[in-house]
């Protein structure tokens, strides 16, 4: 949706930027600039090639900056890479409580870089500290009272996070990530997803460009690009030719015949509006 928003915004933009700047340019005068009435007749209306340029530019720009290209200088904004932590607190069967720290290392599973869990000191109480790794976009559970002295006890609670209260079918907001506790206790930690679109879907023009080349090169499937490109075309001039061989004959039969007319009238008529 956002994105719809920003293409109407930049196609509304610039047509009245064009304009303006093109108000005060002499008008055209020819034959159609003289007709009077132009409803329904396509000559009268002739695409504005400023308008073409900047849909192309437009598109383009738009696709850069959602999926954080390093062609133009700025981008909406992207996930959460990096490290943040929150405090918990628990409640034990004795009603005592006591709180713990969770270290969640957020990281870009397409870079390739896969970080370790990171180690922490357990700390001091019976609610003991814990980390995890969740990849970005993504989301991961964090079973806090795992590690938790008395966390299998009936009774055993988490209360709050950050100082927000929190309780089954709940969630809440902390910097760059939203939690969500489900019906049985365990963490829904979602990072926060930005706006950019995940290279697996769409990734940015720098690397379709360099997947086409490398394509070009190594090929696919032991085949190289011109390869798959030549049996395509290939395919399509054969089809074209057999179509022809047998469609043109068969043509003129039906125009010239009125039992081949009705014949394949039928089979004609059931394919045409086959795509």
């Amino acid at each position: 949706m956002a994105i719809l928003l920003i293409y109407i915004v930049v196609f509304v933009a610039a047509f009245y930027a064009v304009k303006i700047v093109t108000k005060t340019t002499t008008s055209k005068k020819d034959y159609t600039s003289l007709k009077t009435v132009t409803f329904g007749d396509e000559s009268a209306v002739s695409p504005n090639r400023a308008a073409s340029i900047i849909s192309v530019l437009s598109i383009f720009m738009i696709w850069a900056a959602f999926t954080g290209s390093k062609l133009i200088p700025f981008h909406v904004p992207g996930p959460f890479i990096g490290e943040l932590n929150f405090t918990y607190t628990a409640m034990n069967a004795m009603g005592e409580t006591d709180d713990a720290q969770v270290t969640v290392v957020v990281y870009d599973v397409q870079s390739g870089k896969i970080p370790k869990k990171p180690n922490i000191e357990p700390g001091k109480g019976f609610a003991l500290n814990d980390s995890a790794k969740i990849v970005a976009w993504r989301s991961g559970l964090i079973k806090v009272k795992r590690n938790d002295i008395g966390g299998k006890d009936s009774g055993y609670k988490i209360t709050s996070i950050n100082g927000q209260k929190i309780s089954p079918k709940e969630e809440i907001f902390i910097d760059n990530a939203r939690i969500f506790m489900t019906a049985k206790g365990t963490l829904n930690f979602v990072p926060e997803k930005g706006w950019q679109m995940q290279p697996v879907w769409l990734p940015p023009p720098e690397d379709v460009w360099s997947r086409l080349i490398w394509v070009a090169s190594e090929g696919y499937k032991n085949f190289t690009l011109s390869e798959h490109l030549g049996w395509s075309l290939i395919r399509v001039v054969v089809g074209f030719l057999a179509g022809a061989l047998i469609g043109i004959p068969l043509g003129y039969a039906m125009g010239l015949s009125g039992w081949f007319r009705g014949w394949f009238d039928p089979i004609v008529e059931f394919m045409r509006p086959v795509p």
